[in-house]
C-alpha cells in the first residue's frame, strides 16, 4: 500500500517542528532528545489510525522494529548512536515498503548535501552564529539526525506534492 498525499500532509504538520528541533539538537549538542523521539512516535501511534487504512498502520509498526533491530546491529558496531537508531526506528512507520527505494535514494542525497553543508558552514562566518556547536568540534563524529530528519520532511513532502 502507498502512503496518500492526504497522510503524508498531514502527517507533516506535527512533524516538521520536531524533525527541526532533531536537527537543531543534533548540530548543537550532538544528542537527539528521547523525549522528540517519543513524540514523532506518538504522531504516528494517534495520527496514524485517522490516516491510514488500518491494515498499513497495523504492518507500519514492523517498520519500526526491522529498523531498530538493524540499527542495533549498527550501534553495537559502533557505527551509529542510540539517537539515531531511535529516531530511524520512529521515523519508519511513517515510510510506506513501496517508496523504500526513493527513500534510500532520498536519504543518500540528504546524508551528501548535510555533510557538505555543515563543512562549509563550519569553515564559514556561519560558524560566528553559533560557536557553541559540538558538531564543530566532533572530529568524525557526524549529526545524523540533519540528514535523517531532512530526508523524513523531503520524503513526506514529495509524496504529499503527489511527485513520489
Amino acid at each position: 500500500m502507498d502512503l496518500s498525499a492526504s497522510a503524508a500532509g498531514w502527517f507533516l504538520i506535527p512533524l516538521v517542528p520536531l524533525c527541526l528541533h532533531v536537527v537543531w539538537s543534533d548540530l548543537s549538542q550532538l544528542k537527539i532528545r528521547n523525549g522528540t523521539v517519543e513524540a514523532i512516535a506518538m504522531v504516528y501511534i494517534l495520527m496514524g489510525p485517522f490516516v491510514l487504512p488500518l491494515e498499513m498502520y497495523l504492518w507500519n509498526y514492523a517498520h519500526l522494529l526491522v529498523m531498530l533491530a538493524i540499527g542495533l546491529v549498527f550501534n553495537a558496531a559502533g557505527a551509529m548512536g542510540g539517537g539515531d537508531v531511535k529516531f530511524l526506528a520512529a521515523a519508519a512507520p511513517f515510510v510506506a515498503r513501496p517508496d523504500l527505494p526513493a527513500v534510500a535514494y532520498l536519504l543518500a542525497g540528504a546524508m551528501l548535501l548535510s555533510y557538505i553543508l555543515h563543512r562549509i558552514a563550519k569553515h564559514s562566518p556561519i560558524r560566528r552564529l553559533v560557536p557553541d556547536w559540538e558538531s564543530w568540534h566532533s572530529g568524525r563524529r557526524f549529526p545524523m539526525g540533519f540528514p535523517f530528519a531532512t530526508a523524513l520532511i523531503l520524503y513526506l513532502s514529495l509524496v504529499a506534492l503527489g511527485r513520489l
